[in-house]
């Protein structure tokens, strides 16, 4: 089979022949139809994470092992029922700890994710570890849904963490890429009030309008906070960040309102920029938010069924292009979403 391969960090992926995995036990094996483009696949390919203050959190220190078939975000069928297509929950933990127990798969302090710590979904095949990991699309477009199984599935963890607030007043979105437009989607799906988005590209701006938003911001305007609050009416109680660098995270701090939640997602890179005493002083809740859980995943494949929710938009492209598409999306310059297509 073909599978597009990270050999070393801080290379091209290589496109190999290898045989067809065998299952056992428990697995399952899966004819992969389309595998999303995330920017973790970037990070994976770098080495690793910017911590800030010249630090790195390397991958290999994560227990990153190579060579590494990359790919998170999965559409497949299954090889021994080949009569129904399936998207991937991929964050799956060592199954045996209290986290796991508790289904927080993607919380587990050993996990064993697809695409990152196991062989992932840039192949024409794909071992999953056991079938409760599949859920059935039923009528959803198996040349869209991969990005459900991170973009999707993060956006919509996080805008649950907003709670109920969402329904109340509208909330402020950092980042107009795969995962702010899918949070707009999401957000109105949700019964939302609907979002200010703020970004620094023009094109993205105009992006985050089609697809729904209130009104927009340049993230780099040197009046962003005073846009911000005057298009929310009031300084806003819940901001999402989808990009999470030193001043992305600065500008949602300094935009929250006392009692305010933000929900930091985006893994860009750098050191928090936030005064400690203001955290107490001002109430402010910041949150983490690590794409979701099993039971999240299959709640937000039902909703997509129930509100007939529009797909971001898509870019599809091949195994062989992988390295070209993942080098337009670290310049920018994919709009929503790349897609691999397996034939």
């Amino acid at each position: 089979m073909k599978s597009a391969r990270l050999v070393s960090f801080g290379s091209p992926l290589e496109l190999r022949e290898l045989p067809i995995p065998e299952p056992s036990g428990s697995e399952v094996l899966l004819r992969v139809i389309s595998a999303g483009i995330c920017h973790t696949d970037l990070h994976l390919i770098d080495g690793g994470y910017d911590l800030g203050h010249g630090e790195k959190l390397l991958a290999s220190d994560r227990g990153v092992k190579l060579p590494l078939t990359l790919g998170h975000e999965i559409v497949g069928r299954r090889v021994d029922t080949p009569n129904q297509d399936y998207l991937v929950y991929p964050w799956i933990g060592c199954g045996n700890c209290r986290i796991c127990d508790a289904g927080e798969e993607n919380l587990c302090a050993q996990p064993r994710t697809i695409g990152i710590f196991r062989d992932g979904g840039y192949a024409e095949y794909l071992r999953v570890p056991h079938e409760k990991y599949l859920l059935p699309l039923n009528g959803i477009d198996p040349l869209v849904a991969a990005p459900y199984g991170c973009s999707g599935l993060t956006t919509y963890s996080a805008l649950k963490k907003a709670g109920d607030l969402i329904r109340k007043e509208p909330v402020v979105m950092i980042g107009a890429g795969g995962l702010g437009l899918m949070a707009l989607r999401l957000l109105k799906a949700m019964g939302g009030k609907g979002a200010i988005v703020a970004e620094i590209h023009e094109a993205k701006r105009a992006a985050a309008l089609h697809a729904g938003a209130l009104d927009t911001v340049d993230a780099g305007a040197p009046d962003a906070l005073q846009q911000i609050i005057a298009k929310v009416g009031h300084a806003p109680r819940a901001v999402i960040d989808f990009v999470s660098s030193e001043s992305t995270a600065q500008l949602a701090f300094k935009a929250l309102a006392k009692g305010g939640k933000l929900i930091c997602v985006g893994l860009f890179g750098g050191a928090a920029p936030w005064p400690l005493p203001l955290i107490a002083m001002r109430g402010i809740t910041i949150q983490g938010n690590f794409v979701g859980t099993l039971a999240e995943l299959a709640e937000l494949l039902a909703l997509v069924r129930s509100s007939g929710m529009p797909s971001i938009p898509i870019q599809h492209t091949t195994l062989e292009q992988a390295n070209p598409t993942l080098d337009a999306l670290r310049r920018g310059q994919i709009e929503g979403r790349a897609v691999i297509v397996v034939p």
